[in-house]
C-alpha cells in the first residue's frame, strides 16, 4: 500500500519495532496506568494488539504458538513480534488470499493496513499511559491518515475508535491525526 507518491506505507517490521520500543520504555508501574482507551490499562492494550493479531493469523489458518497474555507486557510482544516475523518470513502466509471487509485481499495486506494502523494508533496510547511523549513520523501521520480514510465511517463503529474530535485551527499534525481518529493529544 502507498500512502502518498512522496511518504510510502511503513514496513510492518518497522511498526513492530516502534511498538516495542515503546513497550521496553515503560517502567513496570506504568502497565496497571489507565490508558487513552476507555477501560483499559497500558497492559490490556499490548494484550488487545497481542490477541487481534494472532486471532486474525489463526482465522487464516496461520496459527502462532500459544503465548501467556499473563506475563510482563514488553517480553509478551517481543515474543509475539518474534513469532509474527517467523510465521510472515514464509512469503505464502503474507500472500494468503482471503475475502475481508473491504473486498479480496491478503493477509500482509490486512497486517499492513489495519494492523499496522492498529500499532501506531495503540503506540501512542501505550506511551500516553506511561506519560511519556510519543512522537510520530511523517510517513506515520500519512499512513494514518491513508488508512483511515479508507476505513470511512467503519472507522467509528462500535470496538475501533471513537468519533473524531474538534481541534483548533492551529493544532499540529499529530494532534489533528490524533483527533480524527477519537484521540485528544496532552496539552
Amino acid at each position: 500500500m502507498t500512502t502518498s507518491t512522496t511518504h510510502p506505507a511503513p514496513d510492518l517490521r518497522q511498526l513492530t519495532a516502534a511498538f516495542g520500543a515503546v513497550c521496553d520504555r515503560l517502567p513496570a508501574d506504568a502497565w496497571a496506568r489507565p490508558s487513552p482507551c476507555e477501560g483499559w490499562t497500558a497492559r490490556d492494550v499490548v494484550r488487545h494488539v497481542v490477541d487481534t493479531e494472532r486471532d486474525f493469523l489463526d482465522q487464516r489458518g496461520v496459527p502462532l504458538a500459544p503465548i501467556d497474555l499473563g506475563g510482563d507486557p514488553a517480553a509478551v510482544w517481543r515474543t509475539h513480534a518474534a513469532a509474527l516475523a517467523d510465521a510472515l518470513a514464509d512469503p505464502a502466509v503474507g500472500g494468503l488470499e482471503y475475502d475481508g471487509h473491504f473486498g479480496r485481499t491478503t493477509v500482509a495486506e490486512s497486517l499492513l493496513r489495519f494492523y499496522g494502523f492498529d500499532l501506531v494508533v495503540h503506540r501512542w496510547d501505550v506511551a500516553t499511559a506511561a506519560g511519556l511523549d510519543e512522537r510520530f513520523s511523517d510517513q506515520e501521520l500519512t499512513f494514518v491518515e491513508a488508512c483511515a480514510a479508507g476505513f470511512g465511517e467503519t472507522l467509528y463503529t462500535e470496538g475501533i475508535c471513537r468519533p473524531a474530535l474538534d481541534v483548533p485551527a492551529d493544532a499540529d499534525r499529530q494532534t489533528r491525526v490524533l483527533a480524527l481518529v477519537g484521540r485528544r493529544a496532552a496539552g
